[in-house]
């Protein structure tokens, strides 16, 4: 009895319906980009330090003056200083100073791909499409094509398979 029994109980369990829900896709797609043109600029200004200890400053016109210089365009120009040990010979004494000279306020835009006369500056070109292309066919078959400087192609195919 116990032979045919598990025979039994096995065709049991291999009739009974399976149920199952699956879902498959598949998505492809094809990405193409042209960079456009651009120019990032900084401008700097203007600085001007002097100092001493136990000399005597001038401006040619006048003693103990340092003069407040010029600004022209936006461009500080500083005057002459002289500098002069004070009356007591053999003392020490110590002058410096440093002038940064700021870049010119332009007075219009620049053209179009040109770049103004300014210390930080980054360009660059358009990107050309040339060659650039990309295509998805309707068997799902992606295909891209190298364009030129300044492009790029992204091509991707995802598959998913779903089981409930």
């Amino acid at each position: 009895m116990k032979k045919l029994l598990f025979p039994l109980l096995l065709g049991l369990a291999a009739a009974s319906p399976s149920k199952a829900d699956i879902h498959h896709a598949i998505t492809s797609s094809v990405q193409l980009n042209v960079n456009a043109a651009a120019t990032q600029a900084q401008r700097i200004g203007s600085t001007f330090s002097a100092t001493g200890t136990g000399v005597d400053v001038t401006d040619g016109t006048t003693a103990g003056t340092i003069s407040a210089g010029t600004i022209s365009s936006g461009v500080y120009s500083p005057g002459t200083i002289a500098a002069t040990q004070n009356a007591t010979g053999g003392e020490s004494f110590s002058f410096s100073q440093s002038f940064i000279q700021a870049d010119a306020v332009p007075t219009s835009a620049p053209a179009v791909g040109a770049v103004g006369n300014f210390s930080d500056v980054t360009s660059t070109a358009a990107g050309t499409t040339s060659t650039l292309a990309g295509s998805v066919t309707s068997a799902g078959v992606n295909s891209i094509t190298a364009g030129g400087a300044g492009t790029s192609a992204i091509s991707s195919i995802e598959s998913a398979i779903t089981i409930k």
